[in-house]
């Protein structure tokens, strides 16, 4: 799908093309990125700098924040072209698209200084802490306390699932600052260095093996945080979350529609799933190109993240129930996943469909989704 012909918009187009062959790294067509969504190596921290300095990064953005106040369509052709030669801006997209995003809506003009445009320009990286053993889709039941001590918050609780913490200079994490509040207005979000004493990361290995680490457990033991690190204001941790969810939504169908084109590389054109795919794909991408407009309903996402999660997932399982039990773990075979084709994070067919699991849990579960698609979207009883 080719977004538009105007002379204008092309003109954009090849403006960024002629930026990417004159500054892409060789490594960015030949590196697989690490499985750890916060573990940036040093070429990739330079590119990202390259691209924020020339405001390539995230063109929405006004200058000082790696962009060119691009507008909608010329956002869409930097996606487009970032999707056709199969490069990444970051090797942290939660640091860029989700805690940068964050920090730029709800922060302070310091914080946006010190913490937003450090992540952007790769000179550190940062995680999201929001799910926890109790609290994963539920985000309300959170546990982990701060209690405010003078110019500190002492927090002290638990959270799991937190993608390259082990990784990260920082965590945007969410927190319970009022336990008398009704639970969804005792909630506050804190920027807490991973090198705060209290602050222990523990990664855990997923169930295609040790070698596929991103996840990650963190206890805070009395970790003292900086009242000044604060996001937006106190007990207004809600909202926040609202905000940072709908970031980590839109980077999601971003990547559910990168695997889904890998998928169709992949698969046989005459499979009987091979068009249900296709049409999957595009509806994706014009639902997402949508969202991408703003001022829309932030539940709309919900419609996103689900679509894109089950029609992955759905290919997936096609495509490991075609090959038979060519598709399951052996040594030497292996199957392309993500990037430039790749053999990537994956060593099989079954893991690449086992992961897909991941996408349906990430972000809100699939039952969650439905939950809101149902109440907010087309307004059916609780």
């Amino acid at each position: 799908m080719k977004l538009a012909t105007d002379p204008d918009l092309e003109k954009f187009r090849a403006e960024f093309s002629a930026f990417l062959d004159a500054h892409l790294p060789s490594e960015a067509e030949a590196v697989p990125r690490p499985r750890s969504s916060a573990d940036v190596p040093e070429w990739a921290r330079r590119w990202q700098r390259t691209l924020f300095d020339a405001g390539w990064l995230l063109p929405g953005n006004p200058p000082e924040y790696g962009g060119r106040n691009a507008t909608l369509p010329q956002q869409l052709v930097h996606l487009e072209e970032l999707s056709r030669r199969r490069i990444y801006h970051s090797f942290n997209p939660q640091g860029v698209g989700i805690i940068a995003a964050s920090i730029l809506s709800f922060g302070t003009e310091e914080q946006k200084r010190r913490w937003a445009v450090p992540i952007l320009r790769a000179e550190i990286t940062a995680a999201l802490g929001m799910s926890e053993p109790g609290a994963g889709s539920d985000l309300a039941g959170l546990r982990t306390r701060a209690a405010l001590d003078g110019d500190h918050f002492v927090v002290n609780g638990q959270k799991v699932w937190t993608s390259g913490a082990h990784h990260a200079d920082v965590l945007l994490t969410f927190v319970r600052t009022d336990p008398d509040a009704p639970k969804h207005r005792g909630i506050s979000v804190l920027l807490v260095p991973t090198a705060t004493e209290g602050v222990v990361r523990r990664p855990f290995a997923s169930i295609v093996g040790q070698d596929d680490v991103d996840f990650n457990e963190v206890f805070f033991t009395d970790a003292r945080v900086p009242r000044e690190n604060l996001i937006g204001p106190l007990e207004g941790g809600w909202r926040v979350a609202h905000g940072s969810l709908g970031h980590e939504r839109n980077l999601l169908w971003l990547s559910f529609a990168e695997r889904m084109e890998d998928l169709i590389r992949d698969a046989p054109s005459d499979a009987e799933w091979y068009a249900t795919l296709q049409m999957d794909l595009q509806a994706l991408r014009l639902l997402g190109y949508r969202q991408l407009g703003g001022d829309r309903d932030p539940a709309e996402l919900s419609v996103l993240k689900l679509l894109g999660s089950e029609a992955v997932q759905a290919a997936a399982l096609h495509a490991f129930e075609e090959r038979g039990e060519d598709a399951l773990p052996h040594p030497g075979r292996t199957a392309p996943y993500n990037h430039m084709n790749l053999e990537v994070f994956t060593s099989s067919w079954f893991d690449r469909y086992v992961r897909s699991f991941a996408g349906t849990i990430a972000g809100g579960t699939s039952e969650i989704q439905r939950n809101i698609i149902a109440e907010r979207v087309l307004g059916l009883p609780r």
